[in-house]
């Protein structure tokens, strides 16, 4: 093989690497860094993760004050879910794309256990995800911004 072959191959498999990481950051799928719309505080890491078309989010860390349950339980949720470790549950469920955002699915708030409708948008070329938490329609509710962890 000559050299001019191996650089046009070399070149060609970079330029398809290069791709997969573009494709990569143009879905939610990954670690994200939720930060506190009212404190600005970082809250935790939420793991989003895609199966069958459809997205759901873990949390996989807590950022906790030292004087601070360092793993507390979801006392105020309802069913299944109350009274679990906030650590691993999961909080995001059944999202799927529609267009530039992911909708249809719902997030649940540890803090005083409601789940409200959810949707997700991109942002910042994937850097950023702005996650919407709404009752009824998606003007009735609040934002967080997420960053990209990995």
């Amino acid at each position: 093989m000559t050299i001019k072959k191996v650089s046009v191959i070399a070149a060609g498999i970079g330029m398809a690497l290069l791709s997969l990481g573009a494709q990569a950051q143009q879905t939610p799928v990954g670690l994200w860094k939720n930060i506190d719309d009212v404190t600005g505080k970082s809250r935790a890491l939420i793991r989003i993760t895609e199966t069958n078309g459809e997205l759901s989010g873990k949390i996989e860390k807590l950022f906790r004050e030292p004087n601070e349950d360092q793993n507390p339980n979801c006392v105020k949720c309802e069913g299944a879910l109350k009274g679990q470790p906030v650590l691993g549950m999961t909080i995001l469920n059944g999202l799927k794309k529609d267009g530039d955002e992911y909708n249809g699915g719902t997030i649940l708030d540890p803090d005083n256990g409601e789940v409200y409708k959810s949707k997700l948008v991109l942002k910042d070329g994937g850097k950023k995800l702005n996650v919407r938490g709404y009752i009824g329609i998606p003007m009735l509710g609040r934002s967080q911004v997420w960053v990209r962890e990995q």
